[in-house]
């Protein structure tokens, strides 16, 4: 075996490691271009399975009509200079990544796939022998559909605003000097600038409403970033009830057998040879491990229905649009445990989750926004959340002037440095990678928590943790809509 192979060799273990725990699309190649690792997300994004894959040299194939080198073969061939304009163009965004000496970046619209056509962000890094010598390449990609048709919906919207208000600009100036031309007309200059306010209110209430909208797209963008994790819990009952159901078909025509004879013996009555072959049929068929079975078998499958059930009950009521902002009394540990439950697979391999839930009333709040800023927080709460499993404890409270309720979120991962705490609140602000989030959900959950007249207070330690802290009332207060809620200093 030469030096690089044993090289391969030892880091084997560790790059089998890192792919079968990943939930990011990744694949890997060898000096020779030739996959030795194709993951499950892999699997899933592009829908070719790993056993097609490993072993080949086909890399190419999910994404392009022709051969052609992907990222990883660039690497491993040393040959990135004067790529762009051979394989990458300027919209592609071809870079060198700030991160990782060696590694590359890039993105590109692939209309083949899925319904629509997809776009993919790139990222490919060189794996190393200790020696440095290049002994392969890693390559990871990340579905950013859903955040490129937000730019653009946004783009559009930023300039049809930007074109409506040089609009009404031009028309207040044309207004004014109507007015210092003809002060005779003061009468009717003032009952159009009453039209002019009605229009500015009415504009008002549409930017409220593209609020709204906006944030019903963030929390069908999370569900989106969630459904393959949905997808793995509902398949886990599924598969064993389809197992089940398989069996279940053997045994009732074993049974239907059983029965044939019964009934053979019922026109053969007395008989010696119809009973000798109703007892060999028993025999055969084992009719007494079937009575016991058929009970098991059946209550683990209703166990499985229910599990899927209630799944796809919590994702119901998770993803419900408060389209008629109807505030409603809720049970805040029930939707707790329902937001939970949609996020598991993001946080299962991550950290423990330990509830510590005190004695509350109904809360008269939007629930399914509550449940949004919940899942925002302990999502990131399980990104925060590196190398050793870490735990995230959720704490209700009533607070001591039992007007208010809290709920407390806190994790023991890397916290949040000092010059990024004060900026998490902002619109679009992510310190996470191209791809990997909007920037809007603490800025959502701000705002939440704001239409709530309540507060969302941070305090966070590097290499301690974070801890996020919710507060609103316990009764929604519907006079105090038109000002501004009480919210805590970002």
């Amino acid at each position: 075996m030469s030096f690089v192979q044993s090289q391969q060799a030892s880091l084997e273990p560790q790059i089998s490691e890192f792919f079968d725990g990943c939930p990011v699309p990744a694949f890997a190649i060898d000096s020779h271009h030739v996959i030795t690792h194709w993951n499950k997300a892999c699997e899933h994004v592009l829908g070719v399975q790993a056993s097609q894959m490993v072993g080949t040299r086909n890399q190419w194939k999910p994404f392009y009509l022709y051969e052609r080198p992907v990222l990883a073969d660039l690497i491993v061939a040393g040959s990135l200079e004067n790529v762009v304009g051979v394989y990458y163009h300027d919209d592609d965004k071809f870079r060198s990544s700030v991160v990782i000496p060696g590694a590359v970046e890039a993105e590109r619209f692939f209309p083949h796939l899925g319904d629509s056509g997809r776009w993919l962000y790139f990222s490919a890094a060189p794996l190393r022998a200790p020696s440095g010598e290049i002994v392969g390449a890693i390559e990871v990609l990340q579905d950013i559909s859903a955040q490129k048709t937000a730019e653009l919906d946004l783009r559009r919207m930023h300039q049809e605003l930007e074109m409506l208000v040089v609009k009404r600009t031009h028309e207040l100036a044309a207004t004014n000097a109507k007015m210092e031309e003809d002060i005779l007309r003061r009468t009717a200059a003032e009952a159009e600038l009453v039209r002019r306010n009605s229009e500015l209110t009415e504009l008002n209430r549409k930017l409220s409403m593209t609020q709204e909208q906006l944030m019903q797209s963030e929390k069908l963008a999370s569900i989106g970033q969630l459904a393959a994790g949905v997808a793995h819990e509902i398949n886990n009952p599924i598969g064993y009830i389809f197992s089940n159901f398989s069996t279940l078909e053997t045994y009732v025509g074993s049974l239907l057998r059983m029965l044939g004879a019964y009934e053979a013996q019922e026109l053969d009555r007395g008989s010696e040879s119809a009973a000798r072959e109703l007892a060999a049929v028993r025999d055969e068929v084992e009719i007494d491990f079937l009575k016991e079975d058929i009970p098991a078998l059946m209550s683990e499958s209703r166990e499985g229905i229910t599990r899927v059930r209630k799944i796809v009950q919590d994702l119901k009521d998770f993803s419900r649009a408060d389209t008629a902002l109807e505030w409603q009394w809720a049970n805040l540990h029930q939707g707790i445990d329902s937001t939970l439950n949609i996020v598991n697979n993001e946080i299962k391999y991550k950290a423990d989750v330990v509830k510590n839930y005190g004695v509350l009333p109904d809360v008269e709040c939007l629930p399914s926004q509550i449940n949004q800023v919940v899942m925002n927080l302990v999502v990131n709460a399980a990104h925060a959340i590196d190398g050793a499993r870490g735990t995230i404890t959720i704490t209700t409270r009533i607070v001591d002037t039992g007007a208010d309720v809290e709920i407390e979120i806190a994790d023991n991962g890397s916290g949040i440095t000092p010059e990024n705490l004060s900026r998490i609140f902002d619109p679009f602000f992510t310190t996470k990678p191209v791809g990997q989030g909007t920037g809007l959900g603490l800025s959502l959950a701000y705002g939440i928590m704001q239409k709530h007249h309540g507060s969302i207070n941070v305090r966070s330690e590097l290499g301690a943790g974070t801890t996020f802290t919710l507060r609103f009332p316990i009764r929604h207060d519907a006079g105090g809509d038109a000002g501004q809620g009480t919210s805590g200093n970002p």
